[in-house]
């Protein structure tokens, strides 16, 4: 099936990757090789891969272990009928995050889920990253793509500026433009007012949460540096208020 032309498959594909906290994370059981499912948190990195925060006395770590090659599927959990939103089935492996990106991974699944703060130096808890080679969007009818990884992760080989000044680009907007950042979500994304804060930047967008709801606004270009990312917050928060 061929998707409709006013569709855009990429872009929806790296919003829920963006904006989905819960997901289902299929594993192979590591004594049997049957499916095994189950639930749980994740964030992503500046390029989009999804990083879990797993412990080592869960079945779906030790199966892990055994054995890299998973699934996630996230879903968009709009109201209604669940089967009539947007969802992403992503294959890959999943891989230890080496310890060189320890603090960056720690840093971002940290603002996507500050309650973790109690247990992510648990001596069993772990950083995993999922590395994808593919990927399945459902988005209605006439709304079906596979999609390649380079169709939906965002390219970041010259962006090491921008990721190095991230946390405190993230900080300086929840603490100084906390008003922009209210204003991108109600004017910019048509949502309703509320306690809205920045959760992670990367080159492509940033993003957006309220209590459990979360937000991907994208930006008009790629930005690769701290000087473009604040030429256009700069430009979007004009945008905003001119809304």
């Amino acid at each position: 099936m061929q998707p409709s032309s006013d569709f855009n498959p990429s872009r929806l594909a790296c919003s829920l990757l963006r904006r989905r906290r819960q997901g289902a994370l299929a594993t192979l059981m590591a004594d049997t090789g049957a499916p095994y499912c189950s639930l749980i948190n994740l964030a992503s990195q500046p390029d989009g891969m999804p990083i879990l925060l797993i412990s080592r006395l869960a079945v779906h770590t030790r199966n892990i272990l055994t054995d890299p090659r998973v699934s996630i599927m996230l879903d968009e959990r709009a109201a209604g009928d669940p089967l009539e939103g947007a969802r992403i089935m992503l294959q890959g492996e999943a891989r230890s995050v080496q310890p060189g990106q320890l603090e960056l991974v720690r840093a971002r699944y940290l603002a996507a889920h500050p309650s973790a703060e109690g247990f992510v130096d648990f001596a069993d808890f772990s950083f995993f990253r999922i590395v994808p080679n593919g990927a399945h969007l459902v988005a209605g009818f006439g709304r079906i793509v596979d999609l390649k990884p380079e169709q939906f992760l965002t390219e970041i080989g010259d962006s090491q500026a921008l990721i190095d000044a991230e946390a405190g680009a993230v900080a300086h907007m929840n603490t100084d433009h906390r008003h922009t950042v209210n204003l991108y979500a109600t004017k910019l994304l048509g949502a309703d007012s509320g306690d809205w804060y920045c959760t992670s930047i990367d080159p492509d967008g940033i993003d957006l949460q309220a209590g459990d709801i979360t937000l991907r606004l994208d930006f008009p270009e790629h930005v690769t540096s701290p000087t473009e990312l604040r030429k256009v917050l700069v430009a979007l928060a004009d945008r905003a208020r001119a809304a």
